[in-house]
């Protein structure tokens, strides 16, 4: 067989050319590798996008058959290209395409161009644009907001440039979620709330009068009663928040413009009930996707209150049977008490079956109001410290009115359910469960800090806060990561141990036990991935208030269960079975000893008694991320895959292991 030698080497004058024709004449590449400057262009007002693809034709060579594929196939390799092959069977024209070169470039990539150009071989070269085409019958996603509405400029938690003092790009990052075409359509969001003003040009296009009914007047019309304070005016800026129009020149805009909105009254009656609060949890489940609650027990550091019976149930069997089975989501605001209260005293904020949403300010600092728990998920944003104008949460107002100064957890909870219907809009068959762990995942520090609590790390990698959860939410974060998720694997319940007896609690230092679990292994509710944990306390003490409980996990996780309450002077009620919850350990095996220290803080001596401590464990036989896809080596799904990845070949090797010996 004949061998063949390549030399490429070509006059020195065309050389000079080549590379003169590169610097002066060459305006882009189509064919030949040169375009003259004054060529007209198709299209000019769209820019251009230019692929890793060639067009690679052949000096034509009759002489030695399927030369020209050899010398293709060589120089493709030497400068870093595969050759695809001929180009409809003709046997000079070839595909190269670009190892490593990036597609989407706004210029050709002249070096690439004139490396394949010198070969004495070859005639011409053309590197292929890129562009669009669109599935007739299908509409184009709309373009991204504009930016029209008067008070958009003060919507810092959008979009924060530095706003009021702010910290630029600390914001939900939701424009990004626009821009890729999910605004919250085919979403309900119910607001339950003191009524909802339908009327407002900014709210009645979006408004759903099917999902709406009014519960403290018993009709199906929640507007809001009249006062000459306008003190029912909090559900109609929460629902601004969510699903204000957007581009219409009126107010702000909301985190989901074209989600629709609900009214729930049932806020506005001197007393609240167990079946009204039940009805309004399970109104219309079935169209609601998601109920938004910016309200709880008192905030006065000294209650401990939750659900009553009905509700309780209504709430169970709405994460049960809502959404046709995948379950309602309750979005709850984390409770505006301040450093004095703690949000796991709050049934609602910290029951298991809700989201629990704290906020921060313009500038990433805990707001004055904020409460701490363990319990808390996430955090989005709300009033900023003083009086500072600009600092407040801008969305609407009663009777067609707009406001700069909405506030509060209040604010916090109506942007994370705004938040959630972009992540429902990308997929709608997200589970109550699923947007739990989209949260965990895909919230992030950003620029939240506090001078107390520290940002820490649990067993599996994962960064928390005690005041912000795992961080603050991220649209953009969020909707991606929907948009391929898998169902997680179903949760079991397992009841780890539990403690009875007479334990002193000493006026210095701390009660500890422990409960060393399997976690019921071998049992058919047996847990290894954690989600939430709750540890049900008995206890009394001469001064509630003063009383406080950290749990330890297995991984050495700590967990404040309980922060001191100075204004907490109870003496008699103690904690009966109450569930404190901790969602800190997400993702942990919790196999092992966990740890409970009980102690008192205060300005004098105290005593007390726990009586009954039982350790509920709440997750995953399975992992649950195993399965889905990675965008980011940093990211927190990647951590959480390579931790389940060696944590499963560590349990088929005990596995064989078992067997083997036995």
């Amino acid at each position: 067989m004949a061998s063949h030698k390549y030399n490429d080497a070509k006059p020195l004058t065309k050389v000079f050319c080549l590379v003169f024709l590169s610097f002066l004449s060459w305006d882009f590449d189509t064919s030949a590798g040169v375009r003259p400057r004054n060529r007209l262009l198709v299209g000019a007002s769209s820019p251009r996008v230019y692929t890793n693809d060639f067009i690679v034709t052949m000096e034509p060579d009759a002489q030695i058959q399927g030369a020209n594929r050899a010398h293709a196939d060589w120089l493709a390799k030497r400068h870093g290209f595969e050759n695809r092959g001929k180009v409809f069977g003709d046997e000079d024209v070839f595909h190269f395409k670009h190892r490593s070169l990036k597609t989407g470039a706004n210029s050709p990539s002249l070096e690439h161009i004139l490396r394949l150009r010198l070969s004495s071989k070859v005639k011409r070269v053309r590197q292929l644009e890129g562009y669009g085409r669109l599935k007739r019958g299908l509409k184009a996603k709309k373009s991204a907001y504009q930016g029209l509405d008067p008070l958009y400029p003060f919507q810092w938690y959008i979009n924060n440039t530095g706003q009021a003092g702010g910290t630029p790009g600390l914001d939900l990052n939701v424009q990004a979620a626009w821009n890729m075409g999910y605004t919250g359509k085919g979403v309900t969001v119910a607001i339950m709330d003191d009524g909802l003003d339908y009327l407002h040009p900014d709210l009645r296009d979006n408004y759903s009068p099917e999902s709406s009914y009014d519960f403290s007047s018993n009709d199906p019309f929640p507007y809001p009663r009249y006062t000459l304070n306008w003190f029912n005016s909090h559900g109609t800026r929460c629902a601004g928040e969510v699903s204000a129009a957007a581009d219409n020149g009126i107010c702000g805009v909301g985190v989901a413009y074209n989600s629709r909105i609900a009214g729930i009254r049932m806020l506005d009656q001197p007393y609240m009930t167990d079946v009204i609060e039940a009805a309004s949890l399970s109104y219309k489940p079935e169209i609601n996707d998601i109920y938004s609650a910016s309200w709880g027990p008192t905030d006065d550091g000294r209650t401990v209150d939750g659900p009553r019976e009905l509700t309780l149930r209504a709430i169970v069997n709405g994460v049960n049977k809502g959404r046709n089975g995948l379950g309602s989501i309750y979005v709850w605001a984390s409770g505006d008490g301040g450093a004095n209260d703690d949000c796991n005293c709050d049934g609602y904020a910290a029951s298991m079956w809700t989201i629990s949403v704290n906020s921060a300010i313009n500038d990433g600092q805990t707001a004055l109001y904020d409460e701490s728990c363990s319990s808390t998920l996430a955090s989005t944003f709300s009033n900023g410290r003083g009086r500072r104008p600009g600092s407040g949460v801008a969305t609407t107002d009663l009777y067609g009115g707009c406001t700069l100064r909405h506030s509060g957890t209040s604010a916090a909870a109506p942007e994370a359910a705004g938040v959630f219907a972009l992540a429902l809009e990308a997929n709608k068959n997200l589970t109550w469960r699923d947007v739990q762990h989209l949260t965990v995942l895909t919230s992030t520090p950003n620029q939240l800090h506090d001078s107390f609590h520290q940002w820490r790390r649990n067993g599996v990698g994962l960064m928390f806060n005690h005041l912000f959860g795992f961080g603050v939410l991220n649209a953009e974060k969020m909707v991606k990561m929907a948009k391929t998720w898998s169902t997680v694997p179903p949760r079991y319940r397992c009841e780890a141990g539990v403690v009875v007896g007479n334990f002193p609690i000493p006026s210095d230092g701390a009660l500890t036990l422990e409960i060393d679990t399997n976690a019921c292994d071998g049992k058919f509710n047996h847990v290894r991935y954690l989600e939430h944990v709750q540890a049900f306390i008995t206890l009394e003490s001469s001064r509630r208030g003063d009383v406080t409980i950290n749990l330890t996990s297995p991984l050495d996780t700590k967990s404040i269960l309980l922060s001191r309450r100075p204004n907490d002077e109870d003496k008699t009620q103690g904690f009966r079975r109450w569930p404190f919850m901790t969602t800190h350990t997400w993702g942990e095996d919790p196999r092992g000893v966990w740890t409970l220290s009980i102690g008192f803080r205060g300005d004098f001596p105290q005593e007390g008694r726990l009586t009954r401590w039982a350790l509920l464990l709440h997750g995953t036989q399975v992992a649950p991320y195993i399965d889905e896809i990675v965008d980011s080596r940093d990211s927190k799904l990647a951590i959480s895959k390579k931790l389940e990845y060696a944590e499963g070949v560590l349990h088929d090797l005990q596995d064989a292991e078992s067997q083997y010996n036995e």
